[in-house]
């Protein structure tokens, strides 16, 4: 064979290693050779265990001689004349065990034990040789060689067991003539690890023990031996001219064992092997692997590998490749014959697999494929009865129990693979029905549904880690089961027949678009949803399979129905929706994929809907947030793709909530010529931390004259948002020049001149902000409005009231000159030229005012006071007069009538006496005159008195 050539390369790297052990000797051992050649053309090797001598071949090339490869001759005296070049074999430690019915057919050897102070190169060969029919098997009890492998292995040829190792040969044809150079080599091994079980591929096995320490003992290695009969390795009829090719005809072996030429030894390196199994009419093959360990060089097995074919050669369906290490491997054959191939690679690298161990069984009484419906499905090569259903874009069709109609036999497992679509254009899910008849009987059993038979349902893709034991559904019984739809494309039933002849059943499978998109589509299998308020007032929406690609060809639509007093509020989060034309703007020119939002209408005593449309959108320009119109009965968002390219789509969330009767901002507007209007909480930032919910809501209607339009100038503006870069979600203001048209939206900073100045195509405009719950605030806008007369009036474009000379609009003149710009942008002619009035301050003429008076009332004070000390200073009495004003109160002079003369003459008496008799204490005139005059002419008296 050709293995016979196969270690050749691998011996020229041993003498290579070698060649420097013997360089100095190497002219004492040409001449030793001619020597040898001219007096023994065959030396032999001794066999101390028989006392016979086996011919061995010479080494062929001269220049590949080492101490190491040299066999031991039995010529020890040409060896004796330079006994320190080659090994030696003093004393004698060859072995030679031959099998013999006078004999064991199995035992033990061990090392030799030697002495060797000068550190020769001492080799030992033990040779096991079976009878015919016989293998040899070798395994290693106990292992201690000196030396390490780099690795810590037993990988090939290394150089690291160089003073001490073992060579294994396992493949000698011919024990008789042995030329191990030429032998396949079984590799090499030296420190701790032993080599595994061996077993002779023909009928003999060689090792070589080689060292060159001073001394060996018998421990370093023990080894048990045994001759088998090797009748178990040919199964059927053995093919001609092959090493291990066998065909196997069920008429004369309907089962049996099948196993690699060296099972459960380590397999051979470069050899190629095949079983042929050849059943009757109606008849399918069973392969069980019981053990399989083959060299694991890549999932596609690129070196040792087993092939299975669905037929009798290799041209027939190939069931699979295998190699590694497999559990529980079983294969059935479609037909009554399959081919099974086994093949290795020649290579250096020591492998130390074991093959595998199989058995095979011919029979008519596994499941019959027929119930497998192969327009729709197909049968799993190399399966009992397992099936694949592939789905063909939205197809559908039925699947049934094995036998079906008949019921089905005991002790079968069938498996029920159900796939629907999944790339980048297509995801599917699978719709599964049972009808008409469903009977898998079950014992009652407590702590389980089915106790026997059962009908198991994966819907998570269990089988990809196969995890068999988890299923979603266990289903037995006579019940109809209920609809199952999967989580994603994957549907996958296990059914078991259990122990009992039981019933039958059929379902019907539908493979659906699946969306990934929240709720549930109606109809079913259309991207069509509606959410309603009286189910959940607040969720979240996506395009298809968003954040992946969503389906090219596809029309998403999601209605969302609010309650008659609610609103829905829509606000998108992410958003890219393709578009080729790279002159996009916001709103404008979508032409492949886009998302449209409309208001939805129903009629008063209609049945049939009306949409309006709100806007469309592309690209990466989020819409932004939207409110369902107050009269609308919701809002519909719809996406369109076209059959090129996709992109991620959008993500977004809606809101239903009440009707505001008084909103945040905004008003019907009527009866006015200008006004002005902004956002809430002007000229700070219209949303702040300190209000709970983020979203504002503000809608104008002004409504002007007949024949007479709109001005809206916003001369102020900064909302949240990029019309060109990323779209307005989070903030936005919507303008209707035409009530039955799409609005113009802005957001940003930096308005076109078209944007800043808007005039209404009637006599009414209407203008919206809103934000979204996630907007962070901005300044916002300020907005001057102004009625305009329209210039098409019947009598023609002539403008009575006041004409802008720059912007040509015609307002009214009771707007000239009040201070505010009515003309528009870049328009200053109604204010200019104006003779402005002294502008009064109201609060500072109360303060003036409240000055003046607290200041004169500080002047009158103070004059009171002076006056009063003054009358106080010029009134003081003497002091020998002082007590005839003691208890005194007079009245004043001047309150006392000048004709009253004897009151006068009465009191000036009184006076007179007081001052002579100081009686003055008396009283009794103060009745008469009365307080005022008694006071003043008391006082008038006093100061004649002092002159006096």
């Amino acid at each position: 064979m050709a293995a016979d050539g196969r270690t050749r390369s691998h011996h020229g790297v041993i003498v290579g290693a070698r060649m420097r052990h013997c360089q100095l000797f190497l002219p004492p051992l040409l001449l030793l050779l001619f020597l040898h050649t001219l007096l023994t053309p065959r030396l032999s090797l001794a066999s101390p265990h028989e006392g016979s001598r086996t011919p061995l071949s010479l080494l062929s090339r001269v220049d590949e001689l080492s101490p190491h490869d040299w066999l031991l001759f039995s010529d020890e005296s040409a060896l004796e004349r330079d006994s320190d070049s080659y090994p030696t074999k003093e004393p004698k430690c060859d072995r030679k065990i031959v099998s013999s019915e006078n004999l064991p057919k199995e035992g033990e050897v061990e090392a030799p034990e030697l002495m060797n102070p000068e550190k020769h190169g001492r080799q030992c060969t033990y040779t096991f040789v079976a009878a015919p029919g016989e293998r040899v098997q070798l395994q290693f009890r106990k292992f201690y060689l000196r030396g390490t492998p780099p690795d810590g292995s037993t990988m090939g040829v290394t150089p690291a067991c160089n003073h001490e190792y073992l060579d294994v040969y396992t493949e000698i044809k011919n024990p008789n003539r042995v030329d191990l150079v030429n032998s396949p080599f079984g590799g090499r091994y030296c420190g701790h690890i032993p080599p595994r079980l061996r077993i002779s591929l023909y009928s003999s096995i060689i090792i070589s023990f080689y060292t060159d320490f001073t001394n060996t003992s018998s421990d370093l290695f023990l080894a048990s031996y045994k001759f088998f009969n090797g009748s178990k390795y040919v199964v059927g009829d053995p093919s001609p001219d092959t090493l291990c090719g066998f065909v196997i005809h069920s008429g004369l072996q309907k089962q049996g064992q099948f196993m690699t030429p060296t099972y459960p030894g380590v397999y051979p390196k470069n050899i190629t092997c095949f079983y042929k199994f050849i059943g009757k009419q109606g008849q399918r093959v069973r392969l069980e692997f019981r053990d399989f360990d083959l060299f694991y060089g890549g999932s596609h097995c690129p070196f040792d590998q087993i092939k299975m074919f669905d037929g009798p050669d290799h041209i027939s369906p190939l069931i699979g490749t295998y190699c590694g290490q497999q559990r529980n491997l079983v294969i059935f054959s479609s037909g009554s014959t399959l081919l099974l191939t086994f093949s290795t690679l020649q290579r250096i690298a020591d492998t130390q697999n074991r093959g595998f161990m199989g058995i095979f069984n011919f029979s008519e009484s596994y499941v019959k494929l027929d119930f497998i419906k192969t327009v729709e499905a197909e049968h799993i090569r190399g399966t009992e009865c397992d099936q694949r259903i592939l789905s063909k874009k939205e197809s559908n069709g039925t699947v049934y129990s094995p036998n079906y109609p008949f019921p089905y036999h005991p002790n079968i497992v069938c498996r029920y693979f159900i796939y629907g679509l999944q790339d980048a254009q297509n995801l599917e899910r699978v719709r599964l029905q049972f009808y008409d008849v469903f009977e898998i009987p079950a014992k009652p059993k407590i702590d389980k549904n089915c106790s026997d038979g059962y009908l198991r349902i994966y819907l998570k893709g269990q089988e990809q880690e196969n995890a068999y034991d988890k299923p979603d559904y266990e289903l037995c019984g006579k019940t109809l089961p209920q609809t199952i739809v999967s989580y994603g494309p994957r549907l996958v039933m296990v059914f078991s027949s259990g122990n009992v002849h039981g019933g039958r059943f059929k379902a019907s499978y539908k493979f659906e678009t699946e969306y990934k998109i929240p709720g549930t589509p109606s109809p079913p299998g259309k991207c069509a949803f509606t959410y309603n308020s009286s189910s959940k007032k607040s969720g979240s929406f996506n395009s298809p399979r968003h954040p992946s690609n969503y389906p090219s060809n596809t029309t998403c639509e999601y209605t969302f129905r609010p309650n008659p007093d609610e609103q829905v509020q829509v606000a998108f989060e992410q958003f890219a929706v393709r578009s080729d034309n790279s002159n996009v703007t916001y709103r404008n020119h979508c032409q492949e994929d886009w998302v449209e939002i409309y208001n939805v209408y129903k009629p008063h005593g209609s049945d049939s809907e009306r949409e309006r449309l709100n806007g469309r959108y592309c690209k990466i320009l989020a819409p932004g947030p939207i409110e369902s119109e107050p009269e609308a009965i919701g809002l519909r968002v719809v996406l369109r793709t076209n059959d090129v390219n996709v992109s991620s789509g959008f993500k977004a969330t809606y809101e239903f909530k009440k009707k505001e009767v008084v909103e945040d901002c905004g008003g019907n507007i009527t009866n006015q010529e200008y006004g002005i209007i902004h956002s809430p909480h002007w000229p700070d930032k219209y949303a702040g931390p300190d209000r709970e919910a983020g979203a504002f809501s503000c809608n104008w209607f002004i409504h002007v004259r007949p024949y007479h339009k709109v001005l809206l100038w916003l001369q102020s503006f900064s909302v949240e948002g990029h019309p060109t870069e990323r779209g307005c979600p989070a903030a936005i203001v919507r303008v209707w020049p035409d009530l039955d048209n799409i609005p113009i939206e802005l957001c940003g900073e930096n308005l076109s001149d078209d944007e800043t100045l808007i005039i209404s195509k009637s006599s009414v405009m209407r203008i919206s902000f809103l934000t979204a719950n996630r907007a962070v605030g901005s300044k916002g806008f300020e907005g001057i409005w102004t009625e305009i007369q329209d210039n098409f009036l019947p009598s023609g474009p002539k403008c009575e009231q006041f004409l802008c000379s720059t912007n040509n609009f015609c307002i009214s003149k009771n707007l000239r000159c009040n201070n505010v710009p009515n003309c528009g942008a870049g328009d200053s002619s109604d204010e200019d030229n104006c003779v402005k009035a002294t502008e009064v301050n109201v609060l500072m003429l109360v303060g003036v005012g409240l000055g003046i008076s607290s200041v004169l009332l500080i002047v009158v004070c103070i004059w009171c006071h002076r006056k009063r000390v003054r009358r106080r200073e010029d009134g003081a009495l003497p002091h020998h007069v002082h007590v005839c004003e003691r208890g005194a109160r007079f009245a004043s002079v001047d309150s006392v009538d000048g004709s009253d003369t004897y009151s006068s003459y009465q009191l000036y008496t009184y006076m007179i006496n007081c001052a002579h008799t100081s009686s003055c204490g008396d009283r009794s005139l103060s009745p008469v005159l009365g307080t005022r005059q008694a006071h003043h002419l008391s006082r008038t008296s006093l100061r004649t008195e002092t002159v006096v």
